[in-house]
């Protein structure tokens, strides 16, 4: 399960993070695709690097694998579990632009400067069920894409593409987006404010302290809950200047709905947690992350990497889950 997040600063530039909740790590890294990399794309989706590209996964066949990213033009995406709804189109589909499920990140980020491109390529867009290789089958996801402006959420179904305004800048799993914003109406009376005294009789009652008002936020790890949580949070968080405490922002704000070993098992037993918590800055162009076992939050700068160059670009040693 995973759960994403998006915001900007007090002058408007994007931060994109992403809590990645499983069993285990993936052996994942810190990843920069550079500007002159050749792309291994299976139907010629990604016909080049015009954006360099730095986020966290794997590389498998010399083929980046982004579990989310970000580019040099401060467009960003990640990709979050979406089993018993996400259904990929079997194979390439005639006059469509046909992307591999696993390079659509790398399709996003290389390719486009905005969220308005990435929705108006996506009209002819079909999403293909293509391995990388047989070691690796097609994850089922959607994904939340952000700039700027504003954020869209993919869904590929079995009604074909879906692309949703995402207005409150959280994506978490299933079901689908759109029942997650309906779901919002339930909570319409949550808020910060502090309650008032009030007459019971005649008791004049005072409140033990803050927080009475988010009475009703759920608390637990079910995707719809942590939408919520998410939601409340990431809404009223008050917006920021410095790069520090926007970086803070974002790893406070998913903090509220990380998950913890030993609390949420799943259908096999084992229990969930969260790997690791990734967030691009646009403002710096810099990726930050944490793990479970290391919660000091590191990060990599795209000035720090060779972004022009031909061959991708690994950080040292894989993340531990």
């Amino acid at each position: 399960m995973c759960t994403g997040i998006r915001f900007t600063d007090d002058d408007g530039n994007l931060y994109l993070a992403r809590n990645l909740d499983w069993t285990t790590g993936y052996g994942q890294q810190v990843l920069l695709t550079p500007t002159g990399y050749t792309p291994r794309s299976p139907f010629g989706a990604v016909r080049g690097i015009e954006h360099a590209v730095l986020g966290m996964g794997i590389v498998e066949d010399d083929t980046p694998l982004y579990f989310d990213c970000g580019n040099d033009a401060g467009l960003a995406v990640a990709g979050l579990n979406f089993p018993g709804y996400a259904e990929y189109a079997s194979g390439p589909v005639d006059g469509a632009v046909n992307v591999a499920a696993f390079e659509l990140p790398l399709w996003v980020c290389a390719q486009f400067a905005t969220v308005d491109e990435v929705e108006a390529a996506l009209r002819d867009v079909a999403i293909v069920d293509r391995p990388i290789n047989d070691r690796y089958p097609s994850s089922l996801l959607h994904w939340i894409i952000g700039d700027a402006r504003r954020a869209i959420v993919v869904e590929y179904t079995s009604a074909g593409m879906q692309v949703f305004d995402d207005d409150v800048d959280v994506l978490t799993n299933q079901p689908g987006f759109d029942w997650h914003h309906e779901n919002l109406r339930n909570y319409l009376n949550v808020s910060p404010d502090f309650p008032e005294d009030t007459l019971v009789g005649r008791a004049h009652l005072a409140p033990f302290g803050s927080g009475s008002h988010m009475r009703g936020v759920p608390g637990d790890y079910y995707s719809p809950s942590r939408f919520v949580r998410a939601a409340y949070v990431n809404s009223h968080y008050p917006t920021k200047g410095t790069e520090e405490e926007n970086v803070s922002r974002a790893f406070h704000t998913l903090q509220q709905v990380a998950m913890v070993d030993g609390c949420a098992a799943m259908g096999s037993g084992e229990f969930e947690k969260t790997v690791y918590t990734g967030l691009f800055s646009a403002r710096t162009q810099t990726y930050y992350w944490n793990t479970y076992e290391d919660p000091a939050v590191r990060s990599v700068a795209m000035a720090d990497l060779v972004a022009s160059g031909s061959g991708l670009v690994l950080t040292e040693g894989a993340l531990r889950a």
